[in-house]
């Protein structure tokens, strides 16, 4: 079997949810093996988030340069086919970030890839059968992957769930001076921050969030009433900010905000990967939708077959009474 790696991503030296997801789909490649985690960034916050690592990961790569001190995938790029060795198999996560990442550095590889992989199957000889999803979740894809001369697999966010907590105590290497050139055609100018809303959902500990099953503008009411007798926060899915029904700040997903509620209420919506990348930590949620086979229901705690619209007024009324 190929050498293992997962590069990781961080932000203000906390390491993204998916750094626990990645060694989790790296254990079901090779159970026995070991796999390294890479991390890239700069001062302190790299120490503190390489240091997390070390608690999920036995071996720990870090490289610490102010050019790498913002996450861009040319860079990262150039880094990593200086450094991994030939046939490494590459976990990556399935964000803006990975999918950025992971196509260019399995061409310069010369390595299969395999994108938004949602559960990994029977690993045999080399090879893997991965499984994707098609037709927004209507259909799953069983893809066999040699990986004896290495690949590059990007892993859907939650799609590999622990909540083990990390007792690796692992080892974090200082590999900074084997960074080599990394010099990009693009660079990092400023961070341009969205503005906020009347309503800041990143806060909420209870969303009530919308999605296409809303149907129409004058529904939205619906939800703001029950979010009111939730004690709750109205946010949605991207087709609503499109319709202009709600402001773009309550849109959660990769495109819009990212949220970590307690509870998280999926009202009409589908579960497209893109809207589930917002979601982080481990919501309780809880599904409605009118089609029995919607995505949203392989991650869901609850998940209810009924039309949202009769749905939830009888829910907030319930609510009221109690």
């Amino acid at each position: 079997m190929a050498q293992l790696f997962a590069y990781i991503v961080h932000k203000h030296g906390a390491l993204e949810d998916s750094a626990a997801e990645l060694a989790l789909a790296a254990a079901k490649i090779d159970a026995g093996g070991q796999v390294t985690a890479i991390l890239a960034g700069s001062g302190s916050e790299l120490e503190t988030a390489c240091q997390q690592a070390a608690e999920l990961y036995s071996t720990v790569w870090k490289f610490d340069s102010p050019e790498l001190s913002y996450p861009n995938a040319e860079k990262v790029r150039r880094l990593l086919i200086n450094v991994l060795p030939s046939e490494s198999i590459v976990l990556l996560a399935h964000d803006t970030f990975g999918m950025d990442l992971g196509p260019g550095l399995s061409i310069k590889m010369a390595s299969a890839y395999a994108a938004d992989v949602v559960g990994i199957e029977a690993v045999a000889d080399g090879s893997a059968t991965l499984v994707r999803q098609e037709f927004a979740g209507m259909a799953h894809a069983h893809v066999s992957c040699d990986l004896s001369a290495g690949a590059v697999l990007t892993l859907r966010p939650g799609a590999f769930q622990t909540e083990e907590s990390g007792n690796a105590s692992g080892q974090v290497e200082d590999k900074s001076g084997q960074a080599g050139d990394l010099s990009a055609k693009r660079d990092y100018l400023e961070v341009v921050e969205a503005e906020m809303g009347d309503v800041d959902i990143t806060k909420a500990d209870v969303l009530v969030s919308v999605g296409r099953g809303i149907e129409d503008q004058e529904n939205i009411e619906l939800a703001e009433e029950l979010a009111e007798a939730m004690g709750a926060v109205v946010s949605c899915s991207r087709p609503i900010v499109d319709a202009k029904w709600l402001e773009k700040s309550r849109q959660v997903g990769t495109s819009g905000q990212t949220v970590k509620p307690k509870v998280y209420l999926a009202m009409g919506i589908s579960g497209s990967f893109q809207h589930l990348g917002g979601i982080k930590g481990s919501p309780f949620i809880v599904a409605v939708n009118k089609n029995p086979k919607a995505p949203i229901f392989q991650v869901a705690d609850v998940g209810i077959v009924e039309d949202i619209l009769e749905f939830m007024p009888e829910l907030a009324e319930k609510i009221q009474e109690g």
